[in-house]
């Protein structure tokens, strides 16, 4: 409802485009972009490097790095986009 509110408000002092528009948002822009999170969802779900039972957060990383998808990724931003997904890694 208050998103409702402020998007009403928002349309009737600044017009149909302003209100139909997001703003800039403050705070830290996202390390991964959608194609990224797809390629660490896609990299997760396969087969386990030799050696490995299963993946960790750091071999993601680090994996992500060697492919050149990302110059640098922290395991707790492969932790938290991976949270994110409901698809089983199994």
């Amino acid at each position: 409802l208050a998103s409702v509110r402020r998007t009403r408000k928002r349309f009737a002092q600044e017009g149909l485009e302003a209100a139909l528009t997001e703003r800039p948002r403050s705070g830290k822009p996202r390390v991964l972009d959608g194609k990224q999170e797809a390629m660490l969802v896609a990299l997760a779900c396969s087969q386990t490097p030799e050696g490995q039972v299963r993946w960790t957060a750091q071999l993601l990383a680090s994996k992500l790095v060697e492919l050149e998808v990302v110059e640098t990724v922290s395991d707790d931003t492969i932790r938290r986009v991976l949270k994110k997904t409901s698809s089983s890694r199994t």
